[in-house]
């Protein structure tokens, strides 16, 4: 289990992908950066929503943000999935080794079954 620090930054990550809007925008964020803007334009959301859900992405750790003059650019942080991508590596390993465990008794219990028939 992760220290209470990295499980903390998890569930804000987790957090910030759970809504399609938000997927949407690190989406988007993933051809260039953009700004606030250009980032509403596709969604049908107000801009105080738009701009909150940004700010969701931001506490998460999965975008920055600059401003420059009036326009504020928003960009992904590079390697921020990392954490994410690391957490359901370790959840495919472990069900994969349950999984190879199963196998092995199936095949055991099928192969002694055949055995105690003939």
């Amino acid at each position: 289990m992760p220290g209470s620090r990295q499980a903390a930054r998890l569930d804000a990550l987790f957090h910030a992908l759970s809504d399609s809007s938000r997927r949407r925008m690190v989406d988007q964020l993933s051809q260039g950066p953009a700004s606030v803007s250009e980032l509403a334009r596709p969604l049908k959301l107000a801009m105080p929503s738009v701009v909150k859900h940004l700010a969701v992405l931001e506490r998460g750790g999965l975008v920055n943000s600059e401003k420059r003059g009036r326009v504020r650019t928003f960009q992904l942080v590079p390697g921020a999935l990392a954490q994410v991508e690391a957490w359901a590596a370790e959840r495919e390993r472990t069900w994969r080794r349950r999984f190879d465990r199963l196998d092995a008794f199936l095949a055991a219990t099928e192969e002694s079954e055949r055995d105690g028939a003939t």
